[in-house]
Parts: structure tokens; C-alpha cells; sequence
């Protein structure tokens, strides 16, 4: 039960947060809003004490109303529809916990357009409409707050907007998805095949039912269409960003990955470069002791390289009901400190000043040049040789520098098979090099991963 924040302050508490308490309606009660209202509750004094004022829960609405009420006290009112919440006197700022896109864009430029700011975790939302949702809070002279959108635990979106204020920014990476990444984590300690590993992820409810976000990059992807825009002062641009997942991997390369010394990790990759942006999402091989290759199960984590900080790193839960409620009402307090006061002051949503956002050219990825891991299959051990032969003179014909090349015999039911670890490639000789072999006799098209050294 939710129970009004102000009325068991400890002494001095009061006076050190004497101002009005900072009105909050939230929309949804599920894992994200149920998460808020309780660490609310659970830390409201020390909450209280860093904002300079109580923060309360005033109003809700959620689904089900009749659950709701289950977890409300007399001290917040219920009511039916989103929109009776927003044009709430008793509501200084709104909260959006439901998720989806086209209702919630609505609610939140409802409220903006009220002078009313707005926190979200919704990635989703912000990736594919935010650049809208950010004019319109300019405009209205309000804010919208957004850090559990991204790593929900880790405050990376106040790292690159404020902590790593002096930099230049380089090059952002990061494990972004903590489903996938319990997926792979799971395939290469257990030997499990992807399939078996989603179904592991299901039933802990690390996946949904339905897990085509996550295993399909699509939700790194929002995730880093936001961490792009911060790090290079660019407009959100989700349409732009290479996305690939990790449904199509084999277990015979999470296992080859490993021996050679790697890891396979779903990576989120932004870059500037002179030329433009690199803005690419697709699972890699990581050198094994590497920082974020030790980065397992449902954690997230984030590398962040600037010309005067160099390498830093950010880890920790990526999601869950309370994590996500941390970063939410972080982003209350601030709002709580700063409300009232004028928006010009405020630090930018994109970390840059609006009138300074300016969109970047992102590179096609044939254009991009790194290293490479390629596998193919032969039929039989007799049939490695000639594969090797009609290999090595393909890689000569493509330009494409070899670091190691090995054969791989057949082992518990695997076809024997052919490794080629790159040099420095151009990608688009290495799309070429893939369609040459294929026609040659080769069963299937080769596996093939990029290798990340993130240096």
C-alpha cells in the first residue's frame, strides 16, 4: 500500500525540505510504475532530503483499475484515463509507465503543450518520435526527463549530458540488451543452441513471450539511437541505424569464438568519423579480456570514449521494476530541484543546445574497415583441403588481409569446417568474398561475425 511521503518525515528532514512537495501523476501501475511507487515510499526521506522537497504521487490511472486501487493509499487519487491525469491541477509532472508508441506520444505532448514536464523510460517512443516530443518541450519552455530509457541502472544519459560535458566524444559502445545478453551468456557456459537459451530466458522472464525486440536488436537499437544523439549532437534518427540480431547464431561459433579467444556479445556501435557516423547494431566477437567481455547474463554495459576522459566504462542491471524506478525518480529529483526555474537553465535533452543539433551523414557499412570472423562447412574431412584451396585464392583475388586461417575438424555431429580471421577488411569485400564462395561447392553461406577491439 502507497502511503503518503510527507507524513513520517524524521526531524529536520522537514525543514531541509520545507518547499511545496513535487506533484506527480503517474500513468500505469505495471512493473515500471508499481517499481516507482514503492521506492518512493521505501526512500522517500533521503529522496525528500537530496530533491529539497517531498516528491508525491498525487494521481494515477492504469489498466486496471480495480488492481490499482489495490496498491494506492487515500493519500493518491485514481482516475480512468490519461488524459483526466495530465489536466489535473494536483499534477506538476506527469509520468509515463505504460509503454508503447502512439498513445503515449499523445499523453506526452498533451502534457508538454500544459508546460507540465513529462519522464519516460520508454526508449521506444523517444527513438522513433523524439525529436517531436523534444521540440515541443523546448517550445512549451519544459523538459522531458528520459534516464531509464537507456541501461536503465546506470546514469549514463547524465553521464554524456553533463559528466563528460568537456569531451569530444569518440566512440560510444555497449551491451544495451540484457536479454540477448543472457542468451549468449547462456550459449557459450552451457553449450546451449539459441533456441534452447531463449526458452531459458522465457522461463526465468528475462524474455517475453514474444521476443523479437531483444533478439532481434531492435530494442538496442532505440537504445542507441538515443546514446548517438547525446555523444554527437545529432537528432534522433532510429530509421538510420543498421540493426541485426542475434536469432540466426550457432552454437558451433559461440563455442570456435571462445577457443580462439573471443567472446560473442550483441554490441550497440556509434563512431564519428570524418566522413560521418557509424550507427550499427549486430552481435561481434570481443577479445576475452576485454572490459565489456566480461559483461554476462542480464547486465548491461556501456564504453564511452572522449578525447580528454579516455575510455570510461558504466555497468549494471539494464532492466527490472526497481533498477528502471531508480532512473525514474532520478529524474524527479532533478525536476524537483529545478522546478520553477527557468528552462534556459535546465541542461539540453541531446546534451547539446537545440539551435546546435545537426545531422551527421551515417556510413554505409560496405564502407566500414575492420576485422572479420568467417566460417564455412565442408561436406566431409576429405572436402577441407580443396575448401582451403578455393578460400585462400579468393581472399587473395578480394584484397582481404588474413590474420589466422585453420581447419576445424568435425566434432559432436558438426560438419568439419574452415576459420578465417581478418585483418582489416573493407565489409564490402568481404560481402563480395562470401558471394564467390558460394557458388563454388560450398553447402550454405559462411557464418559470419565482425570482431570489435574497441581500442
Amino acid at each position: 500500500m502507497y502511503h503518503d511521503p510527507e507524513s513520517h518525515f524524521p526531524e529536520g528532514a522537514l525543514a531541509a525540505a520545507s518547499l511545496p512537495a513535487l506533484r506527480v501523476g503517474l500513468i500505469g501501475l505495471g512493473t515500471v510504475g508499481a517499481g516507482t511507487l514503492q521506492v518512493l515510499q521505501r526512500n522517500r526521506h533521503e529522496i525528500a532530503l537530496r530533491a529539497g522537497r517531498p516528491i508525491r504521487v498525487t494521481v494515477a490511472t492504469a489498466r486496471n483499475l480495480q488492481r490499482a486501487a489495490s496498491l494506492l493509499g487515500p493519500a493518491v487519487r485514481l482516475v480512468s484515463d490519461a488524459q483526466a491525469l495530465i489536466n489535473d491541477p494536483d499534477v506538476d509532472v506527469v509520468v509515463e509507465a505504460v509503454g508503447g508508441t502512439e498513445l503515449p506520444r499523445q499523453w506526452l505532448l498533451q502534457a508538454l503543450a500544459l508546460g507540465k514536464p513529462v519522464v519516460t523510460a520508454n526508449k521506444a517512443l523517444l527513438a522513433q518520435h523524439g525529436s517531436e516530443i523534444f521540440a515541443a518541450a523546448s517550445a512549451a519552455g519544459t523538459s522531458v526527463a528520459f534516464e531509464g530509457a537507456v541501461a536503465v541502472s546506470i546514469p549514463i544519459i547524465k553521464a554524456l549530458r553533463e559528466g563528460l560535458g568537456a569531451n569530444r566524444i569518440e566512440w560510444v559502445a555497449g551491451i544495451i540488451n540484457g536479454t540477448s545478453n543472457f542468451i549468449l551468456s547462456a550459449m557459450r557456459e552451457r553449450g546451449l543452441g539459441f533456441e534452447a537459451a531463449l526458452a531459458e530466458a522465457q522461463r526465468l522472464g528475462y524474455a517475453e513471450a514474444d521476443p523479437a525486440f531483444d533478439v532481434d536488436g531492435v530494442d538496442a537499437a532505440h537504445k542507441l539511437t538515443l546514446l548517438s544523439a547525446m555523444a554527437f549532437g545529432t537528432p534522433v534518427q532510429f530509421d538510420r541505424v543498421h540493426v541485426e540480431g542475434i536469432r540466426h547464431l550457432q552454437a558451433q561459433d559461440v563455442r570456435l569464438a571462445e577457443r580462439l579467444g573471443y567472446r560473442v556479445k550483441l554490441l550497440g556501435i556509434t563512431r564519428r568519423r570524418p566522413e560521418g557516423l557509424e550507427l550499427r547494431v549486430h552481435p561481434a566477437l570481443l577479445p576475452a579480456d576485454q572490459l565489456l567481455a566480461q559483461v554476462n547474463g542480464s547486465m548491461n554495459g556501456i564504453l564511452v570514449k572522449g578525447d580528454a576522459s579516455g575510455v570510461t566504462m558504466y555497468y549494471g542491471a539494464g532492466a527490472g521494476s526497481e533498477p528502471t524506478a531508480s532512473a525514474v525518480i532520478a529524474d524527479l529529483i532533478d525536476l524537483a530541484r529545478l522546478h520553477g526555474g527557468r528552462h534556459e537553465h535546465r541542461v539540453p535533452h541531446l546534451a547539446f543546445q537545440p539551435a546546435a543539433l545537426r545531422s551527421l551523414p551515417v556510413l554505409p557499412m560496405a564502407t566500414l574497415r575492420g576485422a572479420h570472423y568467417l566460417r564455412w562447412s565442408a561436406t566431409d574431412e576429405a572436402g577441407l583441403s580443396p575448401l582451403m584451396a578455393r578460400l585462400a585464392a579468393a581472399l587473395e583475388t578480394h584484397r582481404i588481409p588474413v590474420r589466422r586461417l585453420e581447419r576445424v575438424p568435425g566434432e559432436a555431429g558438426q560438419a568439419p569446417a574452415v576459420v578465417v580471421l581478418t585483418g582489416p577488411a573493407l565489409e564490402g569485400d568481404v560481402v563480395a568474398l562470401r558471394g564467390a564462395m558460394a557458388p563454388a561447392g560450398v553447402p550454405g553461406a559462411a557464418a559470419w561475425l565482425r570482431i570489435e577491439s574497441l581500442g
